[in-house]
């Protein structure tokens, strides 16, 4: 209805605004969308141009009622002035439709605040309930929405007084698992057998009030509210997705209200302490992981791969599977997740070397991730998928817009998967409790479809589990009603503050078990429902089914038809083939045969040395450290022995020890032969450094005299002073050179050098470098040995047998008489050395008392009459004959 202040807008923008429109306020609870302008053009502009449209939005969950567009006129005015749109509350359209009946709207559009329906039944039907309701300005209908009953014969009245019980039921329609499709019809059936029963419940009738929650929690809360909050009082409530479960059975334990479930698979629902009142015909996912770990054991996997979609009821599954995985010792060595898009989570499978692959996703995921799979080629003989059964037969065929893959790419890359699912149909052919077989069940469920293709029928798996859902409860609410009536109570007396009944009834469905048309139906501890597992392949485009496994008894029975790409199931990473590499052994024998020949010539060195310990040329080179040096050479060589020895020879067990033996054989060898030839370097350095000491000493002693004397006399003593420091810089510079120019030297520090230089900088990098090559390694490292040790005796004891030979120094008889006599060559050095000292000293004392001298005629010739005469001249008769002899004495 249009209003005064709408007419008033109207003219006032035809005569101020002939050029445009007047911007115009938005609807209550609403707003305007201005397209093409920013907030601050908004903000600033009173006049909008010719042609421009504006668009009416609401808040929150309110609807436009009236145009939602308006545009601007020539005549400055918009478009449907005269129809007032407004922003109303929208009543649930589960109320806009009646089984069994007709529904007629007093208003067009929308049920929002204002909308009357009117409610009839078909013929042979009876209303039951009002036949109008109004929706309220809360957004809710102001009356219960009524039903229609079949009419009865007047044979069956007492039948009409049977007392109803109702049960809220949340039936997703549609939205991401639209499972109401099937199991409504189902639930439906079921109700209709129970209450023609008259063994169960006689005196009572069940009937199911039931909404689309589109498997979204915030719808199901909405409807939720709507459920308690409305007559009649509902004994049981009944949702479908996990999502929508959980929120109901959160809230359920506030009103003592059982909930039982017939599609909920989250392990999350099976948290007691969370869920006190919830039971599911369906089982939790997680009753899939024993029959996964089962078949890991039996193709003998011990390392899997994962990749899920982030979603509580994955996240739940894997980490029950890890848990179990790892008591069965199989490691998960790669798990990646995903939210929107797997592309990186199977990139980093691919790279990780994944082949066994357990992948957790919903059916629309799963097609975005096997187009991935083709496009990293991550299938083949190599590799095996294991999915969840519960989708489509053809859910790879779809064609999906979100995915660039074709039907045939997509064919590809899943072929030869695995599957694990619930088995949801009895697959024996036996009459339950509701004495149907599982065909009959299903033949009576296509009738009730009207002939719709199963596959494109969500929640057709599933429907068994919501029949026998129906059956579980009516069974659970006849057995209650003798311990309930034994305390004075009646199922009718249920309310939303009554815990007995509710006791009787969770204690009630707790011991079901019967017969059903999906198998056994039997609660564990936290409500889940007990089942078995079927195992699935797809094998040429189409699922074979290979086996099933029993998880209460821990049985598996399997078909022996599962199909493979290769000759068999693939291995569970690249399979390392140990294969020991033998050394040759020729040349092992070679080289210890050069080995055995070095070890001989050491001991030939070594008795040579002994044997003429005593002679004067051998003495004089240390021969206890020569000594050393050939027992280190000796101890070198037999290092060369284990170092060849393999599993030729050697037990794998004993490896350890020889190689401990080698190391200590050639680290002693090392340290002795070396360690020989640095001691003999510090020897000749302390034994001619002894002696330019001794030197250095006397000529210093003899300098400071000098210098005492000079100095005394003539008064330089700063000149003196610097000339004695640069001649003891001088002789320090000149002692180091000295050892380099000793007889000793060359012997002691070239085979020393040549040997170290071998082993230390081109042995050891080298041996690393061949490791891989035994041969080639062996050979290096042990010739490098055998040639260090050849060139350290050669270089170290040839010369002198050369030398002993070629000059026939050999032991005399004096030698051998001094030998007996208890004195030695070293002896005579020091004795010598001594008689040296002493007449030194004494030729030094010599020296002395002549400079005495010289100095006291040098001042009997400065104190004397002058011997020159006059004319400067010495003539031979002029000379003095006694002075001429003191001076010369």
């Amino acid at each position: 209805m249009e209003t005064a202040v709408d007419k008033l807008e109207a003219v006032v923008s035809l005569f101020l605004f002939p050029g445009g429109c007047a911007i115009i306020r938005p609807p209550r609870d609403g707003g305007i969308r201005y397209r093409g302008l920013t907030q601050e053009q908004i903000r600033s502009v009173q006049v909008l141009p010719l042609d421009y449209e504006i668009e009416y939005i609401c808040r929150g969950s309110r609807v436009i009622v009236g145009p939602n567009v308006r545009k601007c006129l020539p005549n400055g005015t918009w478009t449907d002035l005269t129809q007032r749109s407004k922003c109303l509350l929208q009543c649930p359209r589960v109320w806009t439709s009646l089984e069994n009946g007709r529904v007629s709207e007093l208003a067009l559009g929308p049920p929002v605040e204002g909308t009357v329906l009117q409610y009839s039944c078909l013929p042979g039907f009876i209303l039951v309930g009002r036949n109008s309701t109004h929706c309220n300005k809360l957004g809710k209908w102001d009356s219960p929405k009524p039903v229609c009953h079949c009419e009865r014969s007047p044979e069956s009245s007492a039948a009409v007084r049977k007392k109803k019980l109702y049960i809220g039921a949340l039936f997703p329609m549609s939205g991401g698992w639209p499972g109401g499709q099937a199991c409504l019809p189902s639930a439906q059936m079921a109700l209709d057998l129970v209450n023609k029963r008259t063994d169960i419940l006689p005196e009572y009738e069940l009937e199911l009030i039931h909404y689309d929650s589109m498997c979204d929690p915030g719808e199901a809360t909405k409807l939720l509210y709507d459920l308690l909050y409305t007559e009649p009082i509902k004994i049981v409530l009944m949702p479908g997705c996990s999502s929508v479960s959980t929120l109901v059975a959160e809230a359920a334990r506030m009103w003592n209200l059982i909930v039982l479930s017939y599609g909920s698979s989250s392990p999350a629902l099976s948290n007691r302490q969370r869920f006190p009142t919830f039971f599911r015909t369906h089982p939790s996912a997680t009753l899939h992981n024993p029959t996964r770990v089962q078949l890991f054991q039996k193709w003998k996997w011990t390392k899997i791969a994962t990749i899920q979609q982030t979603t509580e009821v994955f996240t739940s599954t894997l980490d029950d599977l890890e848990a179990r995985t790892k008591e069965a010792e199989i490691e998960i060595s790669v798990r990646q997740s995903f939210l929107t898009d797997p592309a990186p989570a199977v990139k980093n499978l691919k790279r990780q070397d994944a082949r066994i692959i357990v992948g957790l996703f919903y059916e629309t995921e799963a097609r975005k991730v096997f187009c991935e799979v083709y496009k990293e080629k991550l299938y083949g003989k190599k590799y095996v998928w294991f999915l969840i059964g519960w989708y489509a037969d053809n859910w790879f065929k779809i064609k999906d817009p979100s995915i660039n893959c074709t039907v045939e790419q997509m064919t590809e890359a899943v072929e030869g998967h695995v599957t694990t699912e619930i088995v949801m149909l009895n697959p024996e052919t036996v009459r339950g409790a509701s004495n149907l077989t599982s065909q009959e069940f299903l033949n009576q469920l296509m009738s009730k479809l009207g002939g719709k293709n199963p596959e494109e029928t969500g929640g057709f798996q599933e429907a068994p589990l919501a029949y026998d859902a129906v059956w579980a409860l009516a069974l659970a609410l006849n057995k209650t009603v003798g311990p309930l009536k034994a305390k004075g109570r009646r199922l009718e007396d249920f309310n939303y503050n009554n815990r007995d009944i509710t006791a009787e009834i969770y204690r009630a469905l707790n011991t079901s078990s019967f017969e059903g048309v999906s198998g056994h139906v039997v609660f564990d501890a936290q409500g889940s429902r007990m089942a078995w597992t079927l195992i699935e392949q797809l094998q040429g485009g189409s699922y074979k089914k290979i086996g099933y496994f029993d998880s209460t008894k821990g049985n598996l029975s399997w078909y022996g038809n599962d199909r493979w790409i290769g000759p068999g199931p693939p291995a569970d990473q690249t399979v390392v083939i140990e294969e020991f590499r033998f050394l040759s052994q020729k040349l092992f024998v070679s080289v210890s045969v050069f080995a055995g020949l070095g070890i001989l010539l050491g001991i030939v060195c070594l008795t040579f040395n002994i044997y003429n310990s005593n002679v004067r040329y051998i003495q004089n080179s240390q021969p206890y450290l020569n000594n050393m040096t050939a027992v280190g050479c000796m101890m070198a060589l037999a290092a060369v022995f284990p170092l060849g020895l393999d599993g030729h020879h050697v037990h794998r067990k004993q490896f350890p020890v020889v190689c401990q033996f080698r190391l200590w054989l050639l680290g002693l060898g090392f340290s002795l032969a070396y360690g020989s030839m640095f001691t003999k370097i510090w020897w000749v350095h302390t034994v001619f450094t002894k002696k330019d000491d001794k030197k250095e000493k006397r000529k210093v002693n003899k300098k400071e005299n000098d210098w005492l004397k000079k100095n005394i006399k003539k008064g330089k003593e700063v000149w003196k002073m610097n000339e004695k420091e640069k001649q003891e810089s001088f002789g320090i510079c000149q002692r180091t050179p000295r050892l380099a120019n000793s007889p000793l030297a060359p012997y002691v520090t070239e085979s020393g050098d040549a040997v170290e230089n071998v082993l230390c900088m081109i042995t050891a990098p080298v041996t690393m470098i061949l490791s891989s090559q035994q041969d080639a390694s062996f050979a290096f490292a042990s010739l490098a040995i055998v040639f260090s040790v050849y060139i350290t005796l050669v270089v170290l004891f040839v010369p002198k047998m050369r030398r002993l030979i070629t000059r026939g120094e050999w032991q005399s008889d004096t030698q051998e008489t001094v030998k007996t006599q208890g004195s030695s060559t070293n002896n005579n050095d020091e004795e010598k050395s001594r008689q040296l000292e002493r007449e030194n000293q004494e030729l030094q004392k010599i020296i002395q008392e002549k400079e005495e001298r010289v100095s006291e005629l040098r001042n009997q010739l400065n104190h004397s009459t002058p011997l020159l005469p006059p004319d400067g001249k010495i003539s031979r008769n002029n000379c003095h004959t006694s002075r001429l002899q003191l001076l010369y004495k």
